[in-house]
Parts: C-alpha cells; structure tokens; sequence
C-alpha cells in the first residue's frame, strides 16, 4: 500500500465576507444577484445566500476573533480576493451593473470585453468589497 493517499475531491465552495452589517450586505447582494437567503444559517453574526448548491456568506467582524484571527484584521482597502458571479447571457450583465449602482454601490470599470473574451464589469459593494459580473461569452 501507498503512503501516498488519494486526496478528497471538494464536493462545492462556500465563500464569505467579513463586514460590519451582515444583514445590510446580504440584502445589497440580494438585491443585484437575486438570490434567495438561506434562512435556516441565520445568526446574530452571520447571514447567507444560496448560490445553487453554494453559499455566499456575510460574517460580522466579530467572526474574526471566533475563527482566532483576531490578529489578521485588515487595516486598509486593499483587495486580497474577489468572487466572480457568472451569468448565462451578456446582457444580463448590463442589468445587474444598473442593480449595482441602485443599490447602493459602484462599477469601478466596465463593462468591456476582456483579453480572454468574457463581457465583464469589476465592482464594489457599499462595503468595499470587490466583485466581478461576468459572462464568459
């Protein structure tokens, strides 16, 4: 037998947002994506929505200190990840830029057609947050 072990094969991704207001963020993203809120993940410090069989997640910065990285809370604006939503259609795009905007926060460029051929826009929510929409056309 091998000491080499067959490595499990994650079965989705979960992604999460540290953020001051859980509940305001998860309606921003609500709001754009149109998402439905998995209800049953409800706490005082955390929010979700179901994303097929995944969940965006919205953590309040308390989240930090319960995850022992109470050491590592940023102290700038800089970007260190971002979550790319894909889209079945280009111009589904364009709308979901204009849900960007009406709720509250901004396209930092876009669209435009990217070097690898998908229809794009890179925004931000009211948080800060960076955050592309995306149709890989």
């Amino acid at each position: 037998m091998s000491d080499t072990a067959v490595p499990a094969i994650p079965v989705g991704v979960d992604v999460n947002l540290f953020c001051a207001d859980p509940v305001a963020l998860m309606e921003f993203y609500r709001a754009v994506l149109g998402l439905p809120e998995n209800e049953a993940a409800r706490s005082g410090i955390y929010r979700a929505l179901r994303l097929g069989e995944a969940e965006l997640g919205f953590n309040k910065t308390d989240a930090y200190a319960l995850l022992d990285l109470a050491d590592r809370v940023p102290g700038d604006k800089g970007v260190r990840a971002y979550a790319t939503f894909v889209f079945a259609r280009s111009e589904e795009i364009e709308a979901a830029a204009a849900r960007v905007v009406a709720s509250g926060g901004r396209i930092v460029k876009g669209p435009y057609r990217t070097y690898y051929g998908a229809w794009q826009i890179v925004a931000e929510d009211p948080e800060g947050n960076v955050f592309r929409l995306n149709h890989r056309g």
